[in-house]
């Protein structure tokens, strides 16, 4: 199993999100976007809140993540490339046509799943939320 995201402000979404992967097999291996690869992705000014180190400490105290890595690229095509793996998941935002390495991944009789949010929730709106305090 293999997911990947920035995983900024960690909220009860990715906790969900996480747990529900993990429950497709065995072990759950999660890549985080670099802090430059985050700040590429347009999430607004000041992110990501967390750095690498800190997002990375928290994602791997969860139960449900095996182990966890980065990469610093736009996308995580190239570590999907050499990792391979069997079950490739992202969140309901993302269809699976969508999903970086999901063609590769099927053409080599993987999975690709999109996991339907169960709790709608948002790093950036939880953000937003803080600062208007």
């Amino acid at each position: 199993m293999f997911t990947n995201g920035v995983f900024d402000l960690l909220h009860r979404g990715h906790a969900t999100y996480l747990e529900q992967a993990r429950s497709m097999g065995a072990a759950l291996l999660v890549a985080l976007n670099g802090d430059a690869s985050a700040r590429r992705l347009g999430k607004g000014d000041g992110r990501p809140v967390n750095g690498l180190e800190d997002r990375m400490a928290l994602v791997a105290a969860l139960e449900s993540v095996s182990a966890v890595t980065w990469f610093d690229d736009d996308t995580p095509a190239a570590l999907i490339d050499v990792l391979r793996p069997d079950v490739l998941v992202k969140g309901g935002d993302w269809p699976v046509e969508k999903i970086v390495g999901g063609r590769e991944t099927l053409a080599r009789g993987g999975r690709v799943v999109s996991i339907p949010f169960e709790h709608q929730r948002s790093s950036t709106a939880l953000l937003e939320k803080i600062r208007k305090k």
